[in-house]
């Protein structure tokens, strides 16, 4: 009742770190539908493409060793140097379908999921022990799922298997008095036309498996709200923490704008509430904010520009709309050069009459 519980309080969708997190630890969609689909591929394409060859090769054998059959020795010996043989020669014959279903089957998962290289999966995990936990897969939907998918497979490839059997019976019904390499070409069309049959038929039944297991997957690794909070408050940090390192920025901010009042052409305030100190040199396109602030911060840009003997105006309007406007180390908008050009005119026209 509480795991049922702990699924319905899972009602946010899983976050990118989450499935990340997932992915590194192994877990990871996988439809066993799938390999097998692939494994019965590569048995069909062996079965096209080398049954032939393979049938051929172990006759030829076969038959070297039932015409010589008389003369072989009757030691133990002699039978293991025998069985040896025969074994080189059946593993010969089925080299080529097991390596194409091995590479049929690392393909299988390479389609579903990129290689991935963990060790948590092997680690020992006493859930997979535990009554309780067993009692939840033999009785869990997964159960029930692959219970009503194992009756699917059954059903529907045995009618396809089954009508093709039955579409073929007058022509396997003549197998026997064929001879034997007549009979084997037929049964090797036989055999082709049921597994291409079988592999239509998988194909949905994998197709199908695979969009659930996925389905699941993504289903598992929900979250409930406080993960998410959780999730946030340890990718984003506390709220503390958050809040001095604004803190420190804003101090750092400070620290520099009060540094670049000295370089200021002008100081523009409001007399007291706002202060926007402008700095413009020869070829600049257009006057950059250095420093700006309100209230006390305005005091400070102001007592550091008259210590510096740097010009301050009150032109309350301009100051007002530059801070609203201006960033620092920005230029000011073009709507301004008019009213800016005026101040620092009249600062550049008192510094050469002081000259």
């Amino acid at each position: 009742m509480a795991d049922e519980s702990d699924d319905e309080d899972k009602t946010e969708d899983p976050t990118p770190r989450r499935i990340e997190q997932a992915i590194e630890r192994g877990d990871v969609p996988n439809s066993p539908e799938i390999n097998t689909f692939f494994i019965l591929a590569a048995f069909t394409l062996a079965l096209l493409l080398a049954a032939r060859p393979a049938a051929e090769g172990l006759t030829r054998d076969m038959r070297g060793f039932l015409e010589h059959a008389g003369g072989l020795p009757s030691d133990p010996a002699s039978y293991l140097g025998v069985a040896f043989r025969a074994a080189l020669v059946s593993l010969k014959a089925l080299a080529v379908p097991l390596g194409m279903a091995m590479l049929a089957a690392l393909a299988a998962g390479l389609i579903q999921h990129r290689p991935i290289f963990t060790a948590e999966s092997l680690m020992p995990k006493f859930a997979r022990i535990s009554p309780m936990a067993g009692a939840k897969r033999l009785l869990g939907v997964d159960a029930w799922v692959n219970f009503g998918k194992g009756l699917v497979k059954i059903a529907l490839v045995g009618i396809v298997a089954g009508a093709i059997l039955w579409s073929e019976h007058d022509q396997a019904e003549s197998f026997a008095q064929l001879e034997p390499g007549a009979a084997l070409d037929g049964t090797l069309t036989l055999a082709l036309k049921m597994m291409g049959g079988m592999l239509a038929a998988y194909a949905v039944i994998a197709l199908g498996d695979a969009l659930y297991q996925r389905h699941r997957w993504h289903t598992r690794l929900r979250m409930t709200k406080e993960e998410m909070k959780q999730e946030h408050k340890e990718s984003e940090g506390s709220p503390e923490v958050k809040g001095r390192m604004k803190q420190l920025r804003q101090a750092r901010v400070k620290k520099r704008m009060m540094a670049a009042v000295p370089t200021a052409t002008v100081v523009v305030t409001n007399p007291t509430h706002f202060a926007v100190a402008l700095r413009y040199e020869a070829g600049m396109a257009a006057p950059v904010c250095v420093a700006k602030g309100v209230d006390s911060l305005a005091l400070r840009i102001r007592a550091l520009a008259a210590e510096h003997d740097v010009p301050v105006m009150e032109n309350p309007p301009l100051a007002r709309a530059l801070h609203a406007t201006v960033e620092v180390d920005e230029e000011i908008p073009a709507e301004h050069y008019r009213a800016v050009a005026e101040v620092i005119g009249f600062v550049l026209r008192l510094r050469r009459r002081a000259a």
